[in-house]
């Protein structure tokens, strides 16, 4: 006797993408723990602080070569002797860029995700110096949304939303955290499909004896 299809869409609606994924071998979900890796943010991002810092290092370089110059060079004259009349002085304002761009370069890669065996953290600048540091266990995770743009955006069981900072590779941290996400039985949306749910139609007949 096959089982009608209205069973079979109500066992579907059953097996909701809220509720656990299908079961595996106990204890397998909660002691799955993915290699660790860290991802950078996109070089888009990163490429204004190393132009930066490229700009400075041949401004210092400038006035390094200027102050050990002949003192009639136009180097030396220009640089040296009238920037000595000046309230900063070209060693201080190139030394003074020189850092500037270091650190922008610094905060610039402060920023990215990193996965953990036992969840994720990621970093973000929330003011010119002060990065934002957060980390987030698997078990804290109701929903992994993975967008087409590259958007990772995780639901927590309080109830909260975070929204993870866009990366370089972005393609493989969604395959990473969809493989987490499969292993834990953590719901996903807009991954490749490795658990994706028949539907009715592809479902077999079940015929009895």
């Amino acid at each position: 006797m096959a089982i009608p299809k209205y069973f079979q869409s109500l066992l579907l609606r059953l097996a909701s993408p809220t509720l656990a994924r299908p079961s595996r071998p106990p204890g397998f979900d909660m002691t799955y723990r993915p290699t660790a890796r860290v991802f950078l943010p996109p070089w888009r991002t990163r490429l204004p602080s190393l132009l930066y810092l490229a700009l400075t290092v041949v401004v210092a370089t400038i006035v390094f070569v200027a102050e050990h110059s002949s003192s009639n060079s136009t180097l030396y004259v220009h640089l040296i002797e009238k920037g000595s009349q000046r309230l900063i002085s070209p060693r201080t304002f190139a030394l003074l860029l020189l850092l500037s761009s270091i650190s922008a370069v610094l905060r610039t890669n402060m920023r990215g995700v990193r996965v953990r065996g036992d969840g994720i953290e990621y970093r973000d600048i929330v003011s010119l110096i002060i990065p934002k540091l957060r980390r987030l266990r698997w078990a804290q995770m109701n929903r992994i949304m993975l967008s087409k743009s590259g958007l990772v955006t995780i639901d927590l069981w309080d109830g909260s939303r975070i929204f993870l900072p866009m990366v370089q590779d972005r393609e493989l941290l969604a395959k990473t955290l969809e493989q987490v996400a499969l292993a834990r039985a953590i719901p996903i949306e807009g991954g490749t499909g490795l658990d994706d749910y028949p539907e009715v139609d592809d479902l077999p007949e079940v015929s009895g004896g």
